[in-house]
């Protein structure tokens, strides 16, 4: 399965004065207007009800993710006209959820140099209208980095300190995600981070496209995820392939598996294990047309 499929686009949403990472927000949204993200100042209340569903309350495993799961479940059969296993509808839905997620936290990086720390409690989500809701209370950035002096602000050492923060901010973030899904997609902890591994990787990796950079991604995602890195079981895996014309192909291998393939047999995505060199050569090609 690839990148989640955009709701209609919006304009974007106004960020909180003084936001660290307000202008990073703005460009992600200019980039892909299937995501707005609407930033909450302290103390101030995330938005529940009228579609609106708290990180925390699908970490908990309860009510809100059985609609969660229910609206994947659902989407399957009325896109494809089959439905899906419960464990691979709610594969489904952890990385509808977990993609637009980890975006809060990579992009921010990618572009300013800054890390926010966002807890469950601090990400709220409204999947239909591609909306999320965030609440930076903390966020890591380098030593003479302006936003320095923001309430909140920790400085680090360097680069890979920096690394280590968005390594760090990702895992505090899904964690309790992992848990809360993790018994519905009958799947044990190392499966389940390398899926996020994926979502980590593939966002920003989609995102630097749109922007332009997608050199730099690969690059900057490479020294984020070298290899295995706890919980991280995998690296960001990217590798070059020749096209027809002798050009360089960028792809990679997936670190899991989203198992689309037991929804359409004969569909599988351009980065899973299962898609030979020779079709990703194919696809990629006719992509760059």
């Amino acid at each position: 399965m690839s990148g989640s499929a955009p709701p209609a686009p919006h304009p974007p949403a106004p960020a909180a004065a003084g936001s660290p990472v307000a202008r990073a927000y703005g460009r992600l949204t200019a980039a892909y207007p299937g995501l707005r993200i609407h930033e909450h100042g302290a103390h101030e209340p995330l938005p529940a009800g009228g579609g609106w569903v708290g990180a925390h309350e699908l970490a908990a495993g309860g009510g809100a993710l059985d609609a969660h799961l229910t609206w994947d479940a659902d989407q399957v059969v009325r896109d494809y006209g089959r439905p899906a296993r419960p464990d691979v509808a709610a594969g489904f839905g952890l990385h509808r959820y977990a993609w637009p997620a980890c975006l809060l936290i990579t992009v921010p990086w990618f572009l300013e140099r800054r890390v926010p720390r966002l807890p469950v409690d601090r990400v709220a989500f409204h999947r239909t209208e591609g909306r999320m809701a965030v609440r930076v209370d903390e966020f890591a950035c380098l030593p003479g980095d302006p936003a320095a002096a923001l309430p909140g602000a920790r400085t680090v050492a360097g680069e890979e300190e920096l690394r280590e923060e968005v390594r760090a901010a990702v895992a505090q973030h899904l964690g309790p995600l992992l848990e809360g899904f993790g018994p519905r997609m009958r799947r044990g902890p190392r499966a389940l981070w390398a899926t996020a591994t994926d979502e980590v990787v593939e966002g920003l990796w989609y995102l630097g496209s749109l922007l332009g950079e997608e050199a730099r991604a690969v690059r900057e995602l490479e020294l984020l995820l070298p290899g295995p890195l706890a919980p991280y079981p995998g690296g960001a895996r990217f590798r070059t392939l020749t096209g027809p014309g002798g050009g360089d192909l960028t792809t990679r291998d997936r670190a899991g598996c989203c198992f689309f393939y037991t929804v359409r047999p004969e569909d599988t995505c351009t980065t899973c294990p299962r898609t030979r060199d020779a079709e990703r050569i194919a696809r990629l090609t006719a992509a760059a047309r």
